[in-house]
């Protein structure tokens, strides 16, 4: 009666029956457990467990998988253990069924070492461990651990499916691994795979992220039935890459086909509206997202909005929509408006914005340097001898500018003024020989937006030997002529590079596509993707 009750939809009358019971065996429990898990109600199916512990009912092995599935539906591996505490104390063999369960719980739990324990002491994996410990490493943000293990389960003749290629396309989307991406997709191709929907998204994802939206749209294309999860990554890689108003008109099109926008489909649209700077599109979308396409507007959508109207000066407007919001600003909110204000060199705002973000994260050191860059703008050099006194007292250190980028399966990283790579002379005898073009051209060194305690000249010794700029150079001498130079950043790109390396892209008649940690930059006969507003 209490399963009967349950697959009727009444659990209130199946938990009614089970409280009946005058004399509750395990087989009692396991049955209501199983109905709470059945109905996604994880949190309930852990408190009815440990009701039974308390009862001293002991769990058997049809209890303890059921509450794998719990511990996997809530992503708690905390709780998790116990369970499989419970296994190993009750003397249960470990079969494979159940082994995959606990990589799956732990993997989806972020807790990636217990599964890894667990997916190692299988004597024969299948697919589904696999599966399930690839897929665990990628979501959880380890994509060369992805990528080497899809290799060694090559090496043991398991023939992979869509999931975990979906998962391999999602490493190298986290990694911006294009070459290794474009691997993964020749072997789909090889093997004759047909990319589902599900592939096809993290596909179009990893190529956008990746930096090569011609390729991400190629994918997107061949998906046979798109999605709104398809839709939304493609609109959103056009955005990231600088092509609002194409973004704006992919928007229309999935529009006409029937497709309704979600929440993340419209932060993208603002995303689009915000990188190209088109304001009064963006309000339109804004003010009418509720009444067309019934999406009520949530945090993302507030502050992306407010950073709109703070990047085209529009800062009164930004401010009062703060404070009518019916959200509490958060980091995003204070982190757009600190941005506006380094934009428009307004201390005021600037002073106030940066002190909410101290209060919420304080131990982000880009608060501190965006402030002392505003006073440096401003002239304020008392202002920027006091935030470097805040920082280290505070004991907050600078996270330090990192550029990288991927040849020929090897992954080569800089940092300012690097001399170790083994082709250091080479790249440093590049940079002085671009010199003199790039001062013709009308290079400056932005030697004001720098915050050592240094003379002007070692300022521009600095700046010039920028981890972007040596990644560039080192593109320059180690691919072949015309051939794209793609290059990652752990920071916002600088001034002073964005302005160097788009005179660059002209002089050395290349294609530099730099992907800092808001967006992708296109540099391209002496332009950039980003209309220089980012």
């Amino acid at each position: 009666m209490v399963v009967l009750y349950a697959k009727c939809g009444e659990i209130a009358d199946s938990t009614r029956i089970f409280d009946a019971i005058p004399r509750r065996t395990v087989v009692s429990w396991n049955a209501l457990l199983n109905c709470y898990v059945q109905r996604d109600s994880f949190g309930e199916a852990v408190e009815l467990f440990q009701d039974m512990i308390v009862s001293q009912t002991q769990p058997n092995e049809f209890t303890l998988s059921t509450m794998i599935n719990a511990c996997t539906g809530l992503e708690d591996g905390r709780q998790g253990r116990k369970i499989h505490g419970y296994l190993i104390k009750l003397g249960y063999d470990l079969d494979l069924f159940s082994a995959n369960a606990l990589v799956d719980m732990y993997a989806k739990s972020g807790y990636m070492v217990d599964a890894r324990l667990v997916f190692n002491v299988i004597p024969e994996k299948d697919l589904i461990a696999w599966n399930a410990v690839i897929s665990g490493h990628s979501h959880n943000g380890q994509g060369e651990e992805a990528l080497k293990l899809y290799l060694e389960m090559q090496s043991q003749g398991i023939k992979p499916d869509a999931f975990v290629y979906s998962s391999l396309f999602n490493a190298c989307a986290s990694l911006s691994a294009y070459e290794q991406a474009k691997q993964v997709h020749v072997q789909v191709l090889k093997l004759g795979f047909i990319i589902d929907i599900f592939a096809g998204n993290s596909l179009v994802n990893s190529y956008a992220k990746c930096g090569s939206i011609d390729d991400a749209e190629r994918a997107f294309r061949e998906i046979p039935e798109r999605s709104i999860v398809s839709w939304s990554a493609m609109i959103g890689g056009m955005a990231q890459h600088g092509h609002g108003r194409l973004a704006l008109q992919m928007f229309n099109e999935m529009l006409k086909e029937g497709v309704a926008p979600n929440h993340i489909t419209l932060v993208s649209v603002l995303c689009a509206c915000n990188h190209a700077g088109l304001v009064t599109d963006a309000k339109r979308y804004f003010s009418s997202m509720e009444e067309l396409f019934s999406v009520q507007p949530m945090e993302e959508h507030y502050a992306c909005m407010i950073d709109i109207l703070g990047r085209a000066g529009k800062l009164d407007e930004a401010m009062e929509l703060v404070n009518t919001m019916p959200y509490e600003a958060n980091a995003a909110v204070w982190g757009a408006l600190l941005g506006a204000a380094r934009i428009h060199k307004n201390v005021d705002l600037g002073s106030k914005a940066a002190e909410m973000l101290i209060n919420l994260e304080p131990e982000k050191s880009g608060t501190h340097i965006l402030l002392a860059n505003i006073y440096a703008s401003a002239g304020m050099w008392d202002g920027v001898a006091k935030i470097r006194k805040v920082m280290k007292d505070s004991n907050v250190k600078k996270e330090p500018g990192m550029s990288w980028m991927e040849i020929k399966d090897k992954v080569h990283t800089f940092i300012v003024g690097d001399r170790s790579h083994p082709r250091g002379k080479e790249i440093y005898a590049k940079l002085e020989e671009l010199s003199e073009p790039l001062r013709k051209a009308g290079y400056v060194p932005m030697v004001e937006t720098d915050l050592h305690d240094v003379e002007e000249r070692e300022k521009a010794k600095l700046l010039y030997h920028h981890s972007e700029k040596l990644a560039v150079a080192f593109g320059l001498i180690a691919t072949p002529p015309g051939a794209p130079i793609r290059v990652k950043k752990n920071l916002r790109i600088c001034l002073d590079c964005h302005t160097a390396i788009k005179l660059v892209s002209k002089i050395a008649s290349r294609e530099i596509i730099v992907r800092d940690i808001n967006r992708f930059h296109h540099f391209r006969d002496g332009l950039c993707s980003c209309g220089d507003y980012w």
